[in-house]
């Protein structure tokens, strides 16, 4: 399979000679958006109610917020002739989530036959993104102007550290803008990082003051050290306490809730 791979966009599944690769299509599009796999040969998508509770998340706060990122050519206020939903309305998730399938479903049945390999896994991305041509002249329920557009290519891992020798980290700049919410213009900003990469390093870590890691900019960041009371009931023989905790920053610094990330805390 091709590295373009296959696109659902706008009621029509585009093959690999029409299909950009994803980087290129999330920079050319604003939108919320999230990346899994398949899982098992291809028989489902890993961790996929959590990637899209996050997905419907995000399309949430960037409309409240910064609209500008979800639609194109919109200014930071919500358009008068667009109504955005109550912030506890319960059909928000479940909407947001049944169009995401719909345009799965289109797509991957066609990725999963033109391209089957035994043990050969897929990257699929969903886009959510606002329609300005949708709004027209009257007044219209949020979902109304909402496109998604799924993206599948070959999933290719990672590879963060070479014959045990573990990652090369580097600390390049502050934390994201709007960081509770995983949008495509971030990508576009993470390309020109990508240009600071030191020689032989392997990620770039966000800080906003050099001192506080938040995340780095394709990774979750997680530090396994000792707990300050080690001496104490460890060393006195009770099993149930480690004398170890895994730290990762707080959402409240200006860190994405990555579904990763809220694995390993649980």
């Amino acid at each position: 399979m091709t590295s373009a791979g296959f696109l659902y966009s706008k009621g029509i599944v585009f093959y690999p000679a029409d299909t950009p690769p994803i980087s290129t299509f999330l920079e050319s599009n604003p939108g919320a958006y999230t990346t899994t796999r398949t899982h098992n040969n291809s028989a489902s998508l890993l961790f996929w109610d959590r990637h899209l509770q996050r997905l419907s998340n995000s399309v949430k706060i960037l409309l409240t917020s910064n609209p500008q990122f979800l639609f194109k050519s919109l200014n930071s206020t919500i358009n008068p002739l667009l109504t955005p939903p109550p912030p506890s309305n319960p059909m928000w998730e479940s909407t947001i989530k049944s169009l995401v399938n719909e345009s799965v479903n289109k797509v991957l049945p066609v990725a999963l036959r033109e391209t089957r390999n035994e043990g050969e896994e897929l990257a699929v991305t969903a886009l959510v993104t606002g329609n300005t041509e949708k709004l027209g002249e009257v007044k219209r329920n949020v979902f109304e102007a909402l496109d998604v557009h799924v993206h599948v290519g070959s999933h290719v891992p990672h590879v963060f550290g070479v014959k045990g020798n573990g990652a090369r980290v580097a600390v390049v700049g502050p934390g994201r803008n709007i960081a509770e919410a995983k949008y495509s213009d971030w990508v576009r900003l993470r390309k020109s990082l990508e240009k600071l990469r030191p020689p032989l390093v392997t990620e770039l870590l966000l800080s906003n003051d050099g001192d506080r890691i938040l995340e780095g900019c394709v990774t979750n960041f997680f530090v396994v050290c000792r707990k300050d009371n080690r001496n104490e009931k460890y060393l006195g023989g009770n099993e149930n306490t480690l004398p170890y905790e895994v730290q990762t920053a707080p959402i409240g610094d200006g860190v994405l809730p990555g579904v990763i990330r809220q694995l390993v805390i649980e």
